[in-house]
């Protein structure tokens, strides 16, 4: 009796195919995974590309509006000293010929209010000249240190608080582009500023400091403080020219009540040098009072 067993042919084609076929699907696994690496890396890639181009059009747009308000403050402080000015002087002589032309036995009220028409303008002319020096672009030709130095003194002096101002002693400050200088001086004239109009306070102090990767000016004072989410409020304070320099140099503001128990508002506004002023050397930095 015949007992062998006979295998169809068909079934090897079969499972050749089969091999094959597992062949194949296993280099296409191979090389989707290779594929996978690159793909997320061209991702991230983009992405990355994307950030950067994104950070370069908000410096740029911070730049042009800075210097929009720049051509603005010029534009209104000449406006003052121009028609505001003879205006001014317009009306002294007003006054003047009044009170030439006042009888001898004028009654002393109209004296009076003469003198008071005086003294207002007077402060008129004191106010005018002071926003005039304010709308106008300080100079920084011996260094931003200097300048803010020059103008805290007088700040101190026309508001009464007591300042102390301490700069970090690095020489990167020496090195800073007039727009680079513009902007730094700018945030910090306004952060002392809104303490004189709004926060009731006997005194502010200003730091500069300076690490490796960031410049930054932190404003503290002793007042009131301020509201809850006031600091997030572009429409107070200034704050949105603020913001818009520190954008300018891919820095940010920070505005918020003082740490710890102490009363009053602070404001930190940062800057990175590398905006400021490109790849610098970076002396290590020192510390110095300045005592006003």
């Amino acid at each position: 009796m015949d007992t062998s067993i006979v295998v169809p042919m068909h079934g090897h084609g079969t499972s050749a195919r089969t091999a094959d076929a597992q062949r194949a699907s296993g280099a296409r696994a191979s090389r989707a995974a290779k594929a996978a690496p690159a793909s997320g890396t061209a991702a991230r890639t983009a992405s990355a590309d994307e950030v950067t181009r994104l950070k370069a059009r908000v410096r740029e747009l911070a730049s042009e509006l800075t210097r929009t308000q720049e051509a603005t403050r010029r534009r209104v402080a000449q406006e003052l000293h121009d028609s505001l000015g003879a205006e001014v002087t317009a009306a002294r002589f007003a006054l003047a010929n009044v009170e030439t032309w006042l009888p001898a036995d004028a009654p002393p009220q109209c004296t009076t209010a003469l003198e008071t028409a005086q003294r207002s303008l007077d402060a008129v002319t004191e106010a005018a000249q002071q926003a005039v020096t304010e709308l106008h672009a300080p100079t920084l030709d011996k260094g931003i240190v200097c300048a803010l130095s020059h103008w805290i003194n007088t700040f101190a002096a026309r508001t009464g608080l007591r300042m102390s101002f301490v700069c970090a002693a690095d020489a990167r400050l020496m090195r800073l582009s007039a727009d680079a200088s513009l902007a730094v001086f700018r945030v910090a004239q306004e952060a002392l500023n809104n303490v004189a109009k709004h926060a009731r306070a006997s005194g502010a102090d200003m730091r500069i400091e300076a690490t490796a990767h960031y410049l930054s000016i932190v404003v503290s004072d002793d007042g009131i403080g301020i509201p809850p989410h006031a600091g997030q409020d572009e429409r107070q304070f200034g704050l949105a020219g603020m913001r818009a320099r520190c954008n300018a140099f891919d820095g940010e503001l920070q505005v918020g009540a003082s740490d710890g128990d102490a009363s009053g508002t602070t404001v930190h506004a940062r800057f990175e040098w590398k905006a400021l002023m490109g790849n610098a050397s970076r002396p290590r930095a020192r510390r110095t009072a300045i005592r006003l």
